[in-house]
C-alpha cells in the first residue's frame, strides 16, 4: 500500500467518524428534554409528521417508507448529515419518500431567515436548489451573530429567481408562519434538536450511515 493511499484511507476514516458523531442530535437549549430519543414505542402522529404542504424531496411510488427530517439550515450536524441524506435519496430513489421539515433553532441567528429564503425559493420551483446552496455554503455564513440577509439575497440571484417575487415571498408573514408551523409540529412530536429523523413514524437511534440504512431496510422488508 502506497503512502498516499494510506493517507487517503486515514482521511476517509476520520471524515466517517466525524459524520457519525455529528449525526447525533444537536440539542436545542430552549426545548424540554423530557421526550426520549430512543426508537420504538408508539409511532408519531402521521397527520402532524407529514402535512399536505410538507416538502417532499423524493417520493416513493408505493409510499411504503417515509423518512422525515427536521432540520436547521445553520446547524453543523445537519450539514454533516446532508451528503448522507443525498446519497440515500439516490440509492433509494423510487422506493423511499424523503420529507424535509424546518426546525430553526432560536439561538442560530440566521436559521429562520435561511428557512424563509428556502421557502421563498420553493415558490419559484427552486426549493431543492436553495436548500442545497445553504448547506454547501454554510461554513461561510453559519454560527455568526450578524444577519446574512444580503448573502441569501445573493443566492437567489445566483439561482436566477425573480427577485421582486422572491423579496415579497421572503418577507411575507405567511412564509414565516409556514416555517414556524413546521417547528411547532416538531415540538409537538418531541423533537429536541437537529437533525432529527423519523422513519415511518418511529425515531430510531442513528449514529452512522449504516444505522440509517439498516432502519430503512427494516421498513422496506416489512
Amino acid at each position: 500500500m502506497t503512502k498516499n493511499l494510506k493517507i487517503s484511507l486515514a482521511l476517509v476514516a476520520v471524515v466517517a467518524a466525524i459524520v457519525a458523531a455529528l449525526l447525533a442530535a444537536n440539542r436545542t437549549p430552549d426545548v424540554s428534554r423530557d421526550a426520549s430519543d430512543s426508537g420504538g414505542g408508539e409511532a408519531a402522529d402521521a397527520s402532524v409528521l407529514v402535512r399536505p404542504d410538507s416538502h417532499r424531496l423524493s417520493a416513493a411510488k408505493d409510499g411504503k417508507v417515509t423518512v422525515v427530517e427536521f432540520l436547521d439550515l445553520e446547524c453543523e450536524s445537519c450539514r454533516a448529515a446532508f451528503p448522507v441524506v443525498e446519497q440515500l435519496r439516490e440509492e433509494y430513489e423510487g422506493r423511499v419518500t424523503f420529507v424535509m421539515r424546518y426546525f430553526p433553532i432560536p439561538s442560530h441567528k440566521n436559521a429562520e431567515l435561511a428557512a424563509r429564503a428556502v421557502e421563498a425559493a420553493a415558490a419559484q420551483g427552486k426549493l431543492e436548489a436553495m436548500y442545497q446552496k445553504m448547506y454547501e455554503t454554510q461554513e461561510s455564513w453559519g454560527d455568526q451573530q450578524v444577519s446574512h440577509e444580503k448573502t441569501f439575497r445573493g443566492f437567489a440571484r445566483e439561482l436566477g429567481l425573480d427577485m421582486k417575487k422572491f423579496e415579497a415571498d421572503w418577507k411575507d408573514p405567511a412564509t414565516a408562519k409556514r416555517v414556524e408551523k413546521d417547528r411547532q409540529d416538531g415540538l409537538a412530536l418531541g423533537v429536541q434538536g437537529t437533525p432529527t429523523f423519523f422513519i415511518n413514524g418511529q425515531r430510531p437511534q442513528i449514529q452512522s450511515e449504516a444505522d440509517f440504512k439498516a432502519a430503512i431496510e427494516a421498513e422496506l422488508a416489512k
